[in-house]
């Protein structure tokens, strides 16, 4: 098998470009890297974010009895979300890699769905508000993922699925230590 490349011609308009002002992103003067924390102090930070997933009765049901078709729903889902908060750098390109010292994840079970709060803690130059929201996300989609053969109905789609009110709870950062 052989594989050709032929190169596509493009205006000259085009050709100056970068994918993000094609697409009609303001690029700033200093949107051309990531921000230098270099200079910084290390200091503790902690952060705490929670979003929820509505459910059908069902999925609600089996989340408590834990007999969810796909096995353990909170417990894939905390993985997730762990994971997550683990790798948030690699899929949020202005994020800075920084050590993880502490992430905690919880369930609650609400009326209408589930509740999933990440906490994310470190000693670093920069807030963990990104990771906890990752979490938080990963955690949910997880859920969504693992209850699909209870949430979809006859036509293959999701009507009482919904991920909604991810956001920062509180976000905590010491004074230096000098």
């Amino acid at each position: 098998m052989f594989w050709y490349f032929i190169p596509m011609l493009l205006p000259e308009s085009l050709n100056s470009m970068n994918h993000l002002a094609m697409h009609g992103e303001a690029l700033g003067e200093n949107s051309n890297g990531i921000v230098d924390i270099g200079s910084k102090p290390l200091v503790e930070r902690e952060a705490i974010a929670t979003g929820t997933i509505s459910l059908s009765p069902k999925s609600i049901e089996s989340i408590q009895n834990n007999n969810s078709p796909k096995g353990d729903v909170r417990g894939a889902s905390t993985i997730a979300a762990i994971q997550a908060v683990k790798e948030t750098s690699r899929t949020l390109p202005h994020c800075h890699p920084l050590p993880i010292e502490g992430c905690s994840v919880d369930w609650e079970i609400e009326d209408t769905g589930l509740r999933c709060t990440v906490s994310v803690r470190t000693h670093w130059r920069t807030g963990v508000e990104m990771e906890a929201l990752c979490g938080v996300s990963a955690g949910l989609l997880c859920a969504w993922d693992m209850l699909k053969p209870i949430e979809k109905d006859n036509n293959g789609q999701y009507p009482e699925v919904e991920i909604s009110n991810i956001r920062v709870l509180r976000k905590k950062k010491s004074d230096p230590q000098v």
